[in-house]
Formats: structure tokens, C-alpha cells, sequence
């Protein structure tokens, strides 16, 4: 049985930790520096699974040594923005974060692949990337798969189809600037842009971009942690069982799309050896341009840190 690690016992992580054991893809180990939290949250998933019938198992410990042998190491942990918080302060205070958990990651577990879901996102995925010494096939982030179901939610919803019928694909920044790609929906095989009108696409676009948000106005406190946490398990399946499905991203680009130097969403095949390749897609001259905006930003935040390093 694989091993999977996940750096942050927290509503995201948790959840993962839950999908991929109730699946059956790989024994689980949840580090948290708060390790009773993270104990008594295994406790109750390993009862959990005795009830579903699962026989993998989940440990919890504030240990990172735990994370040895594992086959893909997901990162969690870090702050969420708080009132106040600019995009500045919640970059600075989670590259913190993640510059250790990276360093015990490369100490304990060298061989592991790292998928990143810690925010802002696409900044987090390219400071793992540069900061781990390990290839970009190894070193992505989760973003485009959790944006993709909420697109595929919003298209079920408008038309009234399953969403198993439906093709869709969200890619560039795990934010605002996320690029819903909406000329190349399909569902049931069909166009939808062939029944829906330009103003019902842009809308259900918007809606998908702000789909995070209106989730935490209902709940008031708190953000989403259901969706990242199946998402983060789709990711995890991908690759355990080699699928070779093609899933939006956050790769470290090297070209591709005519950008070079920072991990923005785009799609990627992934199979046992993590991110295998990158496809790059027709899209509009509109939709490239956004893309590669998006991308101007990672690199501004990652001169910004680097500056603070100097």
C-alpha cells in the first residue's frame, strides 16, 4: 500500500486525508504541529473507515519523521487571510510556512512528490518549486481541479445535466484572475455554446471565479474545505493509479504558453511519476493574454520575497 503524507490537520486537510482512505488509495499520515489535533482526527477517520469497511490506515502526529516513504506529500498548512490581511502579508507569513515544511520534506521524504495547496496558491507552487531542488513534474499545486468542479457544478445546475456529462476546464491563477474556459464546454458531447448565449457563458464564468467567495459569505467563518479536499484526492488518484488524465494545474512553466518562470493553472497529464507533460491547448488571444498576466504576478511576488531574502 502507497503512503500519503499531509502537512496541516486542518478542515482541507482533514477532508483529503478522509477521501483518500474511504477510496482506498494509500495508507494516510497527518502532521500538524498541533498534534493532538491531528491524533484525535486520525482516531476518528480510522473509526470512520472500520464503519465504511476501508482497511488502510490513517496515523496522526506532530512528528514530521512520520512522512518517510511516502509516495506524494500534500501541503496544507499555512494561515488563511484574515480581515484586514493584505495578499502582501498573507504571502510573507505562508512563505514562511512553507520554506520549512519544505526543508523537512527534503530531509524526510526526498523521493516525495509535493502537491501544494497552501494560498496564494500559485505563488506558494512556485517558491516549492524553486526552494526543493526537485523537478517541476514533481512540485505542482492543486488549484485548477477544485475551480473545475465548481465550473462543472454551475454548467449542471444551468442546464439541469449530470455533471458527469459535462467537459470542462478552468485553468491560469487560483483566484481572481482564473481563466474558466468556456468556448470548450461540452455536455453530453454538445457545444454549450452552441445553446447558450455569450451573456449566460460570462455569467456562469463570474460565478465560477467567485465560487470560493460565496461559500464564505454563507458560512460567515471559515472557507471551502469539501471541494479542496476531494480535489486534493483526485490529484492523489491520478497519480497512484497512473491514470495519465489531464488535469488543470499549477506547473512551473518553462515555456509553454510563452511563459517561463512561474506555476500558473494549465493542463497537465499526470501518472505514477507525477506531472508528466504539459498540453498546450488552442486558446484565444483574450484567453492567452490572461494567462500570461497571471503569471507576471507570480513572478512580481516571487521578486518581492526574494528581495526580502537580499
Amino acid at each position: 500500500m502507497d503512503k500519503v503524507a499531509i502537512i496541516g490537520a486542518g478542515h482541507v486537510g482533514a477532508t483529503a486525508a478522509h477521501v483518500i482512505a474511504q477510496r482506498e488509495l494509500a495508507d494516510v499520515v497527518l502532521v500538524d504541529i498541533a498534534g493532538g489535533i491531528a491524533k484525535g482526527k486520525s482516531i476518528d477517520k480510522m473509526q470512520a473507515m472500520a464503519i465504511h469497511g476501508s482497511g488502510v490506515t490513517i496515523t496522526g502526529t506532530d512528528e514530521f519523521s512520520a512522512i518517510a516513504g511516502s509516495a506524494i506529500v500534500v501541503v496544507t498548512a499555512g494561515f488563511a487571510r484574515g480581515p484586514g490581511m493584505s495578499r502582501t502579508d498573507l504571502l510573507n507569513k505562508n512563505a514562511s510556512v512553507i520554506r520549512s515544511v519544505v526543508a523537512q520534506i527534503n530531509t524526510y521524504a526526498p523521493e516525495a512528490i509535493i502537491i501544494m495547496v497552501t494560498n496564494p496558491l500559485d505563488d506558494m507552487t512556485t517558491l516549492a518549486c524553486e526552494i526543493s531542488g526537485k523537478d517541476r513534474s514533481k512540485v505542482f499545486g492543486m488549484g485548477g481541479v477544485l475551480d473545475t468542479g465548481r465550473f462543472v457544478y454551475f454548467v449542471s445546475q444551468k442546464t439541469g445535466a449530470h455533471p458527469a456529462s459535462i467537459e470542462a476546464m478552468v485553468i491560469g491563477a487560483h483566484g481572481d484572475k482564473m481563466i474558466p474556459l468556456v468556448d470548450l464546454v461540452k455536455v453530453a458531447g454538445q457545444p454549450l455554446n452552441a445553446s447558450l448565449s455569450r451573456e449566460e457563458l460570462t455569467e456562469l464564468a463570474d460565478r465560477t471565479r467567485r465560487g470560493g467567495a460565496e461559500i464564505i459569505s454563507h458560512l460567515e467563518t471559515g472557507s471551502a474545505y469539501y471541494g479542496p479536499g476531494t480535489a486534493v484526492a483526485k490529484m492523489v488518484e491520478a497519480i497512484l493509479k497512473d491514470t495519465k488524465e489531464i488535469l488543470p494545474a499549477a506547473v512551473y512553466l518553462k515555456g509553454e504558453y510563452g511563459i517561463t518562470g512561474a506555476a500558473i493553472g494549465v493542463p497537465a497529464v499526470f501518472g505514477r511519476d507525477g506531472m508528466e507533460a504539459v498540453r498546450e491547448i488552442s486558446l484565444t488571444e483574450e484567453e492567452i493574454a490572461g494567462l500570461r498576466d497571471a503569471a507576471d504576478d507570480v513572478r512580481n511576488a516571487m521578486e518581492a520575497l526574494h528581495g526580502q531574502d537580499a
